[in-house]
C-alpha cells in the first residue's frame, strides 16, 4: 500500500494530449498522403483519452482506497469524520481529497485532481501547517461561514501529505466579538483650569461658560449612547461600550480642540484631560486604569486625553503650551510629605539624568540642604567623567558641608541600605536615571521632576511631585526649600545652585516662565544667591562656541517658523543644546531643532517659545522633555537620518494639529444646529 501513492499522484496528461493534437493537425496539413496518417493519429489520440479518463476515475478511487485504509485502525474513517476534511499535497497545495462535508461548505464537487487549495479558499495560508504548527493562528472565512482549521502533516517518499480539519466556529467568533466589543470603557474628564476661567467674572458669566463647556461635553459623549455623570463641578464620569473607543480616537479626541474654544476669564481657554480605562480584567480595575490616565494627562501638563490599558499608555492632543498653575497648595503639601520621608530615612541619595546638568546639581542640592537641617546624612550621585555642569560641581565640592557629597554609582550602592531615601530629581524615567542599579535597589523612592511625564515613568515612588508647569526642577525644591527650612539655613552656593538650575532651563528667563518662577528667583536672591556669578559659571569655552556655530551654519527654515540645524561631525551635546537655544534668537522663528552626531548616533535638541510643543514631537522618535524644551538619543543612525526623521515627526503633528481643528469645528456646527 506505501506504494500506491506515488502512483495515485502522477502528474497531468494534458499537455501531451494538446501536443499530440497539434502534431496531427500539422501532419494533416501536408498533403493527401498524410490526411490518412492525421486520422489514424486522431482515432488513436481519442482512444488514449478515453483511456486516460477511465484511468483517471481508477486513480482517484484508489486514492479513496487509501486514505480509508490508513484510517482502519480509528472509530472512524476520514470519509465518515463529522467533521469537514480536507488532504492536499502540501508542497504544490494541490487539492488531493476532501469529504462531503468540506464539499458542502466550499460549494465544490469533485474530482479535485489538479486544484489548488487557494483556488477554493483564496485566503487560506498554508505557512503553518509547513512549520510544524497544528493549528491555523486566524479563522478562515469560507462564504459567511468561519473556521478553526486543525492539521498535520506526513510524508510518504518524496510527497507530503497534508490533512487538516474544518471546525466551524462563526457562531462563538460572533460572540467573542460582541464580547469584545461591548466591554466597559471608563472615562474620566476633568477641566483642568476650572478655578482660573472663573475668577474674577459675575455669576452670569461663570453660568453660561460652565453651560457651554457642558453642553460641549454632552454633546461629544451622546453620539456613542453611553452613560455620563457630572459627579463634581469640574469632574465627569463616561462609561461607554469600547466599539465606539476607536471613532475617539480616530478624531484624535476632537472635544479637547472644542472646549479649547470656549474663554474664560483675562481671556485664558478653558482645557480639560481626560483618562481613558480600558481591558482591566474587572470593573474596579477598569476604573483605575481611568484614574492613572487623569493623573498622566495632568502631570504631563493637561489639555490632552490618555489611554490606559494593561500594557501601557497612549498619548492624544497635549499640544498646547502649558498654563501655569498659581496655586501653593501642592507645593506645601509636597514639602510636607517629603519632610516626613527624610525623619524616617536613614540616608537620602539624590541623582538626576543622565550627563547631570545645571538645573539637577541644582535641585540636589537643594535636597541636600534640607536634609542637612533634619540631620540625615545626604550623597549626591554623580558621573565624575560625563557630566553638563562640572563648574558648579567644583564650586559646590570646595564648601565644608559637601567636602563628601558627591559620590559614583558604585560608592551609593555600597552605602544604601534598606531605608535609605533615593530622591530622583529632574526625571522620571527609569532608562534616563544617573544610576538605574541604584533605581532597583532602593524601595522608597521620592521624584521631583517638571518634564512631562512619558509612558515608561517611575511607577513605585512613594512621593511623585511631578508639575509640568514649572520651569525647572530647581524651582519646585526651591519652593519647597521655603516650607522647610529658614531661609539663613540655606547656603549662599546653594541658593547659587539653585537659580542656576532655574536660568538654564528658562534660557535667562525668556522661556517657560510664570509667577512662580520669578517668586523663587527673588527668594533665591534673598538668600545670597548671585545672578551675575551665575551667569559667569555657565559660559563656555572656546571649543563649545566653535561646535555651537558649526551648528548655526546649516539652518535651514523647514516650514513657517521651524528652523533646522544639523552638522555630521561628533559634537559636545551641551553645544548642540546651546545651538537650539541660539536658533530662536533668529527673526519668525519659534521652533528649533539642533542635531548633531554622537558616537554611534544622533542627538537632537528641540526647543520652542511660542509654536510647536516639542516635547509631542520628540516623543514620536522615543525622546520627551517640556513644551518648550525636549531632546531624543537616536542609536545607530546618521545625522542625515535624524534630520528625515524630525521632518517626518513635524509633519504628523502638523497634520495632527489640523485634524483636531477641523473635528473641534465640526463639532460646533453640530452644536449649533
Amino acid at each position: 500500500m506505501d506504494n500506491k501513492l506515488p502512483r495515485v499522484l502522477q502528474p497531468s496528461l494534458r499537455l501531451y494530449f494538446l501536443l499530440l493534437v497539434a502534431f496531427a493537425l500539422s501532419t494533416f496539413l501536408l498533403g493527401d498522403y498524410y490526411r490518412i496518417l492525421a486520422v489514424v493519429q486522431m482515432v488513436l489520440l481519442i482512444i488514449l483519452a478515453v483511456y486516460s479518463s477511465i484511468s483517471a476515475k481508477n486513480r482517484t478511487a484508489q486514492l479513496l482506497d487509501y486514505l480509508e485504509s490508513i484510517s482502519d485502525g480509528m472509530d472512524l474513517t476520514i470519509r465518515d469524520t463529522p467533521l469537514p476534511v480536507l488532504v492536499y499535497n502540501s508542497r504544490t497545495n494541490e487539492i488531493i481529497w476532501s469529504n462531503d462535508r468540506f464539499s458542502s461548505i466550499a460549494g465544490i464537487s469533485k474530482p479535485f485532481i489538479e486544484k489548488s487549495i487557494t483556488d477554493i479558499v483564496p485566503q487560506f495560508d498554508t505557512d503553518w501547517i509547513l512549520e510544524g504548527k497544528g493549528v491555523c493562528p486566524s479563522p478562515i472565512s469560507v462564504g459567511e461561514q468561519l473556521f478553526r482549521v486543525y492539521g498535520g502533516m506526513v510524508q510518504s517518499e518524496r510527497e507530503y501529505i497534508a490533512t487538516t480539519y474544518w471546525v466551524d466556529v462563526t457562531e462563538y467568533e460572533h460572540v467573542s466579538n460582541e464580547y469584545e466589543k461591548s466591554r466597559p470603557v471608563m472615562l474620566i474628564l476633568l477641566i483642568d483650569n476650572y478655578e482660573d476661567i472663573h475668577k474674577g467674572v459675575s455669576e452670569k458669566e461663570k453660568s453660561i461658560l460652565s453651560s457651554n463647556i457642558d453642553d460641549k461635553i454632552v454633546t461629544w459623549a451622546g453620539e456613542v449612547g453611553g452613560y455620563l455623570c457630572r459627579y463634581d463641578r469640574d469632574k465627569y464620569f463616561f462609561i461607554f461600550e469600547e466599539r465606539f473607543i476607536d471613532g475617539f480616537v480616530e478624531d484624535n479626541f476632537s472635544i479637547l480642540e472644542a472646549v479649547r474654544s470656549e474663554i474664560g476669564a483675562d481671556g485664558i481657554p478653558a482645557s480639560i484631560s481626560i483618562g481613558v480605562g480600558k481591558d482591566g480584567s474587572t470593573m474596579h480595575e477598569t476604573f483605575r486604569f481611568a484614574t492613572l490616565g487623569v493623573e498622566m494627562a495632568l502631570s504631563r501638563g493637561g489639555d490632552q486625553a490618555v489611554i490606559k490599558n494593561r500594557f501601557g499608555f497612549e498619548f492624544f492632543g497635549g499640544h498646547s503650551m502649558q498654563a501655569e498653575k498659581s496655586t501653593k497648595v501642592k507645593s506645601r503639601i509636597m514639602a510636607s510629605a517629603f519632610g516626613e520621608l527624610l525623619s524616617d530615612a536613614s540616608a537620602v541619595f539624590v541623582m538626576g539624568h543622565k550627563l547631570g546638568d545645571f538645573d539637577a546639581i541644582g535641585a540636589a542640592a537643594g535636597i541636600c540642604c534640607i536634609a542637612r537641617i533634619k540631620k540625615i546624612p545626604a550623597k549626591i550621585v554623580i558621573d565624575f567623567e560625563h557630566n553638563a555642569a562640572q563648574p558648579l560641581i567644583s564650586l559646590l565640592a570646595q564648601l565644608p558641608e559637601y567636602r563628601d557629597v558627591f559620590i559614583s554609582e558604585k560608592d551609593a550602592l555600597i552605602q544604601a541600605d534598606n531605608k535609605s531615601l533615593l530622591a530622583v530629581v529632574d526625571t522620571s524615567r527609569p532608562d534616563r536615571v544617573e544610576s538605574e542599579s541604584l533605581l532597583l535597589s532602593c524601595t522608597r523612592i521620592a521624584v521631583i521632576d517638571h518634564h512631562r511625564r512619558a509612558a515608561d515613568y517611575i511607577s513605585n515612588a512613594v512621593l511623585n511631585y511631578h508639575e509640568a508647569t514649572a520651569s525647572s526642577a530647581s524651582e519646585l525644591v526651591t519652593e519647597m526649600l521655603q516650607y522647610l527650612v529658614e531661609n539663613k539655613d540655606i547656603l549662599p552656593g546653594e541658593a547659587l545652585a539653585l537659580l542656576s538650575g532655574i536660568v538654564l532651563d528658562t534660557k535667562g528667563f525668556s522661556v517657560n516662565t510664570g509667577g512662580s518662577t520669578f517668586d523663587a528667583a527673588a527668594f533665591l536672591r534673598r538668600v545670597g544667591a548671585d545672578l551675575a556669578f551665575v551667569k559667569q559659571l555657565m559660559q563656555t569655552d572656546i571649543a563649545v562656541a566653535s561646535e555651537r556655530y558649526e551648528i548655526l551654519r546649516s539652518v535651514v527654515i523647514y516650514t513657517e517658523g521651524v528652523a533646522i540645524a544639523s552638522s555630521h561631525k561628533v559634537l559636545n551635546r551641551t553645544s548642540v543644546a546651546q545651538a537650539a537655544d541660539e536658533l530662536l534668537n533668529i527673526a519668525g522663528v519659534h521652533t528649533t531643532f539642533a542635531i548633531a552626531s554622537e558616537g554611534n548616533g544622533a542627538v537632537v535638541s528641540a526647543r520652542s517659545s511660542n509654536g510647536f510643543n516639542v516635547q509631542v514631537i520628540m516623543e514620536k522618535l522615543g525622546g520627551g522633555g517640556s513644551s518648550s524644551n525636549a531632546g531624543v538619543q537616536l542609536p545607530n543612525l546618521s545625522a542625515e537620518q535624524a534630520v528625515s526623521m524630525v521632518e517626518r515627526a513635524i509633519d504628523e503633528y502638523s497634520i495632527e494639529e489640523e485634524e483636531q481643528r477641523y473635528a473641534a469645528e465640526r463639532l460646533r456646527v453640530e452644536a449649533e444646529r
